[in-house]
């Protein structure tokens, strides 16, 4: 008994996509090919989302899986397996789509609640598979309704809390939910309509002024605030202007609050009352009219000589009345003057400031708006100087000037001057400073300087100041009479010049052999210098250069000469004498040594013996020799 599967085959009826609610049946078709005809038990399995939802024995080839009331819960991924004498056949996997969901069920906590209490909703999907979103309403007459959303990935139902806010009165409920099927959404149709009844933990609050909301600053006001509650505990009530709280209560119905009014109390004041989260507000317009208007304080004059007279007037426009004072401001609180509306002072520098003055009429202080009054002491003789220290300046260098006056009341004036030309006008404390980059070697103007202030005295004049021009030193060269080479013990003359440069002028002159050594140092008031060596003798052999400097502080080097020291010409006849006398001797004793070999040997012997006799004898008897 030999058998095969063909195939095995899942399908779906009446479609692969039903109604939620309908009829659905999963057939499994096993197509078999066998030998002979013979029995053959068949193993049917069928799987949703890889779990087995269907299992049954049969000899025949088909199976079926009946679902009388198909539910959103039935969607998925089918599959069918045959087992039969040992071999197995899966089918192809089928997406089922049961469309449509349940409707959700929507249930509230309470059905009455508070203003500021909260309302708690379930909302819940009956026969549906997480995951799941939930989205509920909050349903009000005449306005949008707000809505939130929860998504439930393991549940099929969901929680949330709606604040019952002022103004609440009757609120409606809802709910839907939504899933996502194959990448796309599908949403149930929404939950039965749940009714919430608000009730007023108090009214709305009362709020009044007394006498009036319009009043003339300098009468007393006084604010009420008033409400209606269910229940005194956690009752708070808050009195605000400009969201300052002026006073509040707890767990009283009346607030009340008075104060003098001003012209700034004018504006709009609120009353809030408090329970919980529930709240309520009342808003009153106030308006203050003015009982008179800020002082105005005039002042004889704003600048002024010290030891001046001053006067300071305060007054009130079609208002006389009044209790006066005048301050002058300082940063540690206002130094009272006078309880008067008028102020005559002799004034020095220290009275320098800004003044105010006060008015009071039934308690009420206004202040004017400050005046600045400047007291100046005259300047005094300004000094002007170079910043460096000394009056001169190198030439193709700026010179800085400082301008500075010792005594004079701040801002001065500073005005500098070459020659008669105006170079700058400087604005400040005590001093200014002057740069003049354009210095001329033969400029023969002078520097001066003057200063004012606001002081009735004028301007003050500096001396004049003369600078120095120092000009750099130009060109050093070094020249020596005789100039290379000089025999030994005559005297030589050496030349140090510069072709520019401001006297006095330091001279230098250097040897070079193996190190420099400085053989020569002078200063001069010229632009030369010459140094005299009286003997020459061979350690003064070597390169020469000079370097000149002057107070531009740069040293001028010049190009080296090479000065060699010779023999004198009677000290090369000496060393000629030394050499050639004894060669003359020695060719002449040669010569007759050579002549005497062609005569007789003896006699030449002989005669030689005697010569060299007579030669010692004469040498002991001349140079009184003494042997040993």
């Amino acid at each position: 008994q030999v058998f095969t599967f063909n195939t095995v085959e899942i399908k779906v009826q009446p479609s692969v996509k039903v109604k939620n609610g309908a009829p659905m049946s999963i057939v499994c078709h096993a197509d078999i090919s066998k030998s002979t005809d013979f029995q053959l038990k068949h193993n049917f399995t069928i799987f949703k989302d890889g779990k087995l939802v269907f299992m049954t024995v049969s000899d025949k080839r088909d199976a079926q899986y009946e679902i009388s009331m198909a539910r959103s819960s039935d969607t998925g991924e089918y599959e069918c397996t045959v087992e039969a004498a040992g071999k197995t056949k899966s089918s192809n996997s089928l997406h089922v789509w049961v469309t449509g969901m349940t409707k959700p069920i929507l249930t509230a906590e309470k059905k009455e609640v508070l203003e500021g209490e909260v309302v708690k909703l379930r909302c819940e999907l009956p026969e549906e598979v997480p995951p799941l979103h939930f989205f509920f309403r909050k349903i009000k007459m005449n306005s949008t309704p707000k809505e939130k959303h929860v998504f439930e990935p393991y549940r099929n139902f969901s929680v949330v809390e709606f604040s019952v806010e002022e103004g609440d009165n009757i609120l409606q409920f809802d709910c839907f939910g939504r899933r996502n099927v194959k990448l796309e959404f599908e949403s149930s149709v929404h939950s039965n309509k749940t009714l919430v009844t608000v009730r007023e933990p108090f009214i709305k609050p009362t709020l009044n002024a007394k006498p009036s909301s319009n009043i003339t600053e300098g009468d007393r006001i006084q604010f009420e605030c008033s409400t209606v509650v269910a229940r005194m505990r956690g009752i708070e009530i808050i009195l605000q202007k400009n969201k300052t709280i002026l006073n509040s209560v707890r767990d009283e119905r009346l607030l009340k609050y008075s104060a003098v009014a001003t012209l700034e109390d004018s504006g709009e004041y609120l009353c809030k009352v408090e329970q919980g989260r529930a709240s309520k507000t009342t808003k009153l317009n106030v308006v203050v009219s003015e009982l008179f208007p800020k002082p105005i304080l005039a002042a004889s004059m704003s600048k002024l000589d010290e030891n001046k007279e001053l006067t300071l007037n305060c007054n009130i426009s079609v208002f006389r009345k009044a209790n006066f004072s005048i301050l002058r401001k300082n940063s540690n609180g206002d130094i009272w003057l006078t309880n008067s509306r008028n102020l005559t002072m002799r004034v020095n520098v220290n009275d320098t400031g800004s003044y105010i003055c006060k008015a009071e009429v039934k308690g009420i202080v206004k202040e004017s708006k400050p005046v600045r009054i400047n007291v100046y002491a005259p300047v005094s003789k300004p000094t002007l100087s170079v910043v460096s220290g000394l009056p001169e300046v190198v030439l193709g260098k700026p010179l800085r000037l400082i301008c500075h006056s010792v005594m004079g009341t701040p801002p001065i004036t500073f005005t500098f001057y070459k020659g008669n030309e105006v170079k700058k006008r400087v604005t400040n404390d005590t001093y200014a400073t002057f740069l003049d980059e354009n210095i001329r070697q033969n400029d023969k103007r002078g520097y001066k300087c003057d200063a004012r202030n606001n002081h009735s005295s004028g301007m003050k004049t500096s001396n004049i100041l003369n600078i120095t021009v120092i000009v750099p030193i130009r060109n050093a060269s070094l020249g020596s009479i005789p100039y290379g080479e000089v025999e030994d013990g005559s005297e030589t003359a050496f030349l140090c010049s510069v072709e520019e440069g401001s006297w006095p002028i330091h001279f230098r002159i250097f040897r070079k052999t193996d190190h420099e050594v400085l053989v020569f140092e002078k200063s001069e008031n010229a632009d030369r210098v010459i140094w005299r060596k009286k003997t020459m003798n061979r350690q003064d052999t070597g390169t020469y250069y000079c370097m000149a400097s002057n107070k531009a502080n740069v040293d001028v080097k010049s190009h080296p000469i090479t000065i060699s020291v010779i023999l004198a010409a009677w000290q090369k006849g000496v060393i000629a004498a030394f050499v050639l006398i004894p060669i003359a001797g020695a060719v002449t004793l040669t010569l007759w040594w050579f002549l005497c070999k062609k005569k007789k040997g003896n006699e030449c012997s002989a005669l030689a013996t005697n010569l060299t006799s007579e030669k010692l004898t004469r040498q002991h008897n001349d140079g009184d020799y003494y042997s040993g």
